[in-house]
C-alpha cells in the first residue's frame, strides 16, 4: 500500500494533478469526498439539462390547450427539433471533457441553458408569436440534450469500475428525473404568476380543460404559460454557481484545460458544429415552409450524424490531434452493439418521454364517433388530461435507474438487460393493440388505465436497461475508453426523442397508431438476440457475466 504523502494533491485552482480512484488507500483518504461533490452538483445541473431540452412536450399541449394558431403537425414539430438537436449535440459533446476540463464544461453548457429559457418565456407571452421562433427556441434546447454525454463521460472520471454502476446510473436517473421535475412543475407554475416582478404577469385564458399533478384545470381559467419557461431561469442560477465553485477538472484526464475562456472557446466550437449540421439536416427534412422536405426522416438521420464526426474530425490542431485519438472508439464492434443497445433503454425512455403527452392528448382526447356516415374524430370530454398523467411514466423510469445498475454490478449488466428487453417486447406488443382499440373507440378513456400501466412498465424497464448498459460498457472498456463511449452511445440512442414523436405522430395521422409500437417490439426483439450473440451465449465476445 502506498503511502499517505504519496498522495499530497497537487492543485492549480480547481484543477487535480493527481487521480487513482482505483487505488483503495486514495480513494478513502480524498477521492471519494471529491468524487462525490462532483457527482452531487452534476446530478441537478443535468436535471434541468432534462427538463429544458424535453419542455416542449408539455409547452405544446398548453399551447393547444390555449388555442395557440397552430396545428398538432405543427406542435409536434417542436418536439422533434428539439429531440434531433439535442442528440446531435451529443455528439462532440462526448468528447468535450478530454479537451476542456469538467469543471469548465459543466459550467459553461448548463448557463447555454438559460438562453433558450428565457427566450421561451418571452415567446410564449403571446399567441402573435411565429411559429419559426419556436422553432429557434426548440433547436437551441437542444443544448441540454447534448448536456448529458458530458456530464456522463465526466463522472465516469472521477469513481472506481466497482462503483461506476450505481454513479452512472445516480448521475443519469436523478439527472432523468428532469423530464417528471418539468412534467410536473410547469403545469404547476402557470397556475400562479410568479414572475410579475418582471413585467412577465399576463395570463391567457385556457379555451380547453387542462390539468395538473392534482387534477383537472376547467376551460376558462387564466394561464401564465410564459412560466414554462421562466421558471428554469430561475433555478440555473444557483446551480451554475455551484458548478463553477464547486467542480473540478481531473488533469489525468485532461492535461491541459488552458485558460477558462479557452476551454469556452473549444466548447462552443464543437456545439457550433451540432448546431450547424443538425440545422442544415432540419432543413433538409422540414417540409415547407420551414425546410425543403427533400430528405426522408432516416437519411437526413444519418446524414447529420456522418457530417458531424467528419467536421469534428476535421478540425485543425490540437482538438483535431485529440478526437483521431479518441475515434478510436469506432473501430471497436462493441461500440456498434453497444449503441444498438443503449437505443433500446435510453431511446425508448426519451422518445416516449417527449411523444407521450401529446400522443394522450390526440388518441384519448378526442373520440370515434359516426356522423353522417362518415366516421369523424371530434373532442372527448371525458378525455384525461396528459398533464396530470404524462410524468408517471418518466418519474418510474427515473426512480428505478439506481436500482438497474445496482442490479447490474451484483448480476450482471447483459442479464439484466436481457430480461428488460423481453419485457419491453411484450408490454410494447400490448401497448399498440390498445392503441387500436382506443383510437376506434366511442369512448377511448375506458382503456387509458390499462394503456398507462403498461407504459409504466416500458418504462421502468428502460431505467433498469439504463443502468445496465452502463455496467456493460464500464466492463469492456477501459477508463479511457468508456467516457467517449457512454457520450457516443447516449448520442445516438437520444435521436430517439426525434424518432419517436415523428413516428407515433405520423401513424397517428394515418389512423393506425398501433403499428408504431408494433415496430418497436419487433426491434426489441432483435436487441435480445444481438445481447445474446454478443455477451450472454457460451463463447461470447466479452462473458457478461
Amino acid at each position: 500500500m502506498k503511502s499517505e504523502d504519496s498522495y499530497t494533491k497537487v492543485r492549480s485552482g480547481k484543477d487535480l494533478a493527481h487521480w487513482d480512484p482505483e487505488d483503495e488507500y486514495f480513494w478513502e483518504q480524498e477521492g471519494k469526498r471529491i468524487a462525490q461533490r462532483n457527482l452531487w452538483i452534476s446530478i441537478p445541473n443535468l436535471l434541468c439539462g432534462f427538463a429544458v431540452w424535453l419542455m416542449w412536450g408539455i409547452i405544446t399541449v398548453q399551447m393547444m390547450n390555449l388555442g395557440f394558431p397552430f396545428t398538432a403537425a405543427e406542435l409536434f414539430t417542436l418536439t422533434a427539433i428539439a429531440g434531433l438537436t439535442g442528440a446531435t449535440l451529443r455528439i462532440p459533446a462526448s468528447f468535450m471533457i478530454r479537451i476542456a476540463g469538467g469543471r469548465y464544461t459543466i459550467f459553461l453548457t448548463s448557463a447555454m441553458l438559460i438562453i433558450p429559457a428565457a427566450g421561451a418565456g418571452i415567446a410564449l407571452q403571446s399567441q402573435d408569436t411565429p411559429l419559426w421562433v419556436f422553432q429557434l427556441l426548440a433547436f437551441l434546447s437542444g443544448v441540454g440534450g447534448g448536456n448529458f454525454a458530458c456530464s456522463m463521460s465526466n463522472i465516469s472520471t472521477f469513481f472506481p469500475k466497482r462503483q461506476q454502476g450505481l454513479a452512472l446510473g445516480l448521475n443519469a436517473g436523478l439527472g432523468n428525473f428532469g423530464v417528471t421535475t418539468m412534467q410536473i412543475l410547469i403545469p404547476a407554475v402557470m397556475t400562479v404568476g410568479l414572475f410579475s416582478f418582471i413585467g412577465a404577469s399576463e395570463p391567457m385564458t385556457l379555451l380547453k380543460d387542462s390539468g395538473t399533478l392534482i387534477g383537472r384545470i376547467p376551460a376558462g381559467t387564466e394561464t401564465y404559460i410564459q412560466n414554462a419557461g421562466l421558471v428554469w431561469v430561475l433555478i440555473l442560477i444557483p446551480l451554475v454557481i455551484a458548478a463553477w465553485f464547486g467542480m473540478n477538472n481531473l488533469l489525468t484526464i485532461t492535461p491541459d484545460p488552458g485558460h477558462p475562456l479557452t476551454a469556452f472557446g473549444r466548447v462552443i466550437g464543437l456545439y457550433l458544429i451540432g448546431f450547424v449540421t443538425a440545422g442544415v439536416g432540419l432543413y433538409l427534412y422540414m417540409p415547407p415552409p420551414t425546410g425543403l422536405g427533400i430528405l426522408n426522416m432516416w437519411v437526413a438521420m444519418v446524414l447529420i450524424i456522418v457530417a458531424t464526426l467528419g467536421l469534428m474530425r476535421a478540425v485543425p490542431g490540437k482538438i483535431g490531434a485529440n478526437m483521431a485519438r479518441q475515434f478510436a472508439i469506432f473501430k471497436d464492434k462493441h461500440t456498434w452493439s453497444m449503441t444498438i443497445l443503449y437505443i433500446l433503454t435510453f431511446g425508448s425512455f426519451i422518445g416516449f418521454s417527449m411523444a407521450l403527452p401529446l400522443s394522450i392528448t390526440v388518441i384519448f382526447g378526442f373520440t370515434a364517433l359516426e356522423v353522417d356516415g362518415v366516421m369523424q374524430r371530434v373532442a372527448n370530454p371525458n378525455g384525461p388530461s396528459a398533464l396530470t398523467y404524462a410524468w408517471m411514466g418518466p418519474f418510474v423510469g427515473a426512480l428505478i435507474r439506481p436500482l438497474g445498475g445496482w442490479i447490474s454490478d451484483k448480476v450482471g449488466g447483459s442479464i439484466v438487460t436481457q430480461v428488460i428487453a423481453g419485457v419491453m417486447v411484450v408490454a410494447s406488443a400490448a401497448v399498440g393493440y390498445i392503441m387500436h382499440l382506443a383510437y376506434n373507440s366511442p369512448a377511448p378513456e375506458q382503456y387509458f388505465m390499462l394503456f398507462l400501466m403498461l407504459f409504466i412498465l416500458i418504462f421502468a424497464a428502460t431505467g433498469i436497461g439504463n443502468g445496465s448498459t452502463f455496467r456493460t460498457i464500464g466492463v469492456i472498456y477501459n477508463r479511457e475508453q468508456a467516457g467517449p463511449v457512454l457520450g457516443w452511445t447516449s448520442a445516438v440512442a437520444a435521436y430517439g426523442a426525434f424518432v419517436a414523436p415523428l413516428v407515433i405522430g405520423e401513424q397517428i395521422r394515418g389512423g393506425t397508431p398501433e403499428n408504431a409500437m408494433y415496430g418497436f417490439a419487433v426491434f426489441y426483439a432483435l436487441c435480445m438476440i444481438l445481447n445474446w450473440w454478443f455477451y450472454l451465449r457460451r463463447n461470447a465476445y466479452v462473458k457478461n457475466p
